[in-house]
């Protein structure tokens, strides 16, 4: 089993299309309409991948309101998506099984009564309201902001901050995740293939450098 990041310049849904053409389930994304052809009944490439939304970019439509006008129904809203954080901070690292026992268990009524406060603000505030408007994006997301109570593999969405940050993020990142795939500790996978680099490994065994391989050889 591995785990592949890629990274593509820019946010063109077209780099989805391609990088995903084959792929079929979850995709962890913003609320950036780009992605939405990846969800249509006649995706190419594919069947309709379920599209899961952050929560990260739910609670920044709140706070740049609150930041700019000190609502109090901003304010509320970021407290309840702290609650959910707190949650979050106390599995982060777990099997993804234990995650979904525990967001089952804690994080889904706490959803459910955001999702009841929502609604009760969005009768009371204008649509075209900065609120109203803020309110709105969550309310139409809000489907794909529930995924992770179904499937503890969910994460938040990460952010690279440019290019050539972005193709290392996502090459360091497949070779960390694919370790904890593979029950392999990532530091002694990286200490003993960076330093197997290092005194010329053969280009034509590359095979041994990966992942499961080091799980054989040093089981």
């Amino acid at each position: 089993p591995a785990v592949d990041f890629t990274y593509a310049p820019g946010r063109s849904g077209s780099h989805a299309m391609d990088i995903l053409a084959g792929f079929n389930g979850i995709l962890q994304v913003d609320g950036y309409a780009g992605y939405d052809a990846l969800a249509e009944p006649r995706r190419v490439g594919g069947t309709p991948l379920t599209l899961a939304y952050c929560w990260a970019h739910a609670r920044r439509k709140l706070h740049d309101i609150y930041q700019k006008d000190g609502s109090e129904i901003a304010a509320e809203g970021l407290r309840r998506i702290a609650q959910i954080y707190k949650i979050e901070a106390g599995i982060r690292g777990h099997a993804p099984e234990s995650r979904l026992a525990i967001r089952q268990a804690q994080s889904a009524p706490l959803i459910e009564d955001f999702r009841k406060w929502l609604t009760h603000q969005r009768t009371r505030i204008s649509a075209k309201s900065r609120l109203g408007e803020k309110l709105g994006y969550i309310h139409r997301h809000w489907d794909g902001l529930q995924i992770f109570l179904t499937d503890g593999r969910v994460e938040n969405a990460l952010f690279a901050g440019h290019d050539e940050g972005g193709r290392t993020w996502a090459r360091m990142a497949s070779l960390i995740e694919t370790c904890k795939l593979n029950a392999v500790d990532p530091y002694a996978y990286l200490r003993k293939t960076l330093t197997a680099i290092a005194n010329k490994h053969p280009k034509s065994r590359i095979d041994d450098l990966m992942p499961w391989a080091f799980q054989k050889t040093s089981s």
